[in-house]
């Protein structure tokens, strides 16, 4: 089992940029497929990207091209660089580990990206 936990969101103008990181405790996060998903009112949680525990990536249609998962081994942390921020990209970013043993999926608090001048 394992505890993301997020932070970084906030408040940042359009076509701006954001790190927003997830820090896992209580297992290392090469055990899981970590994801980060996003949700708005009235929408499904929305996956954004996924990182593997051998480190291969993935990028959904939502941000494709303008976001960058990645980790910090040593920080047990993944990241999600984004960029050239929309106001349509306002939404609660949220943390996922799945872990492919058990198919269990652990969830974060998530945390809120705000993009509006």
């Amino acid at each position: 089992q394992v505890q993301p936990v997020e932070s970084g969101g906030g408040l940042v103008q359009p076509g701006g940029s954001l790190k927003l990181s997830c820090a896992a405790a209580g297992a290392a996060i090469e055990r899981f497929i970590m994801g980060w998903y996003r949700r708005t009112p009235g929408l499904q949680r929305e996956l954004v990207a996924t990182i593997t525990g051998g480190g291969t990536t993935t990028y959904t249609n939502a941000m494709k091209g303008r976001v960058t998962i990645s980790r910090d081994s040593a920080n047990n942390t993944v990241y999600l660089q984004m960029n050239s921020l929309k106001s349509e990209d306002t939404a609660v970013y949220v943390c996922n580990a799945f872990d492919v043993r058990t198919g269990s999926s652990y969830w974060g608090q998530g945390t809120q990206v705000t993009v509006s001048s």
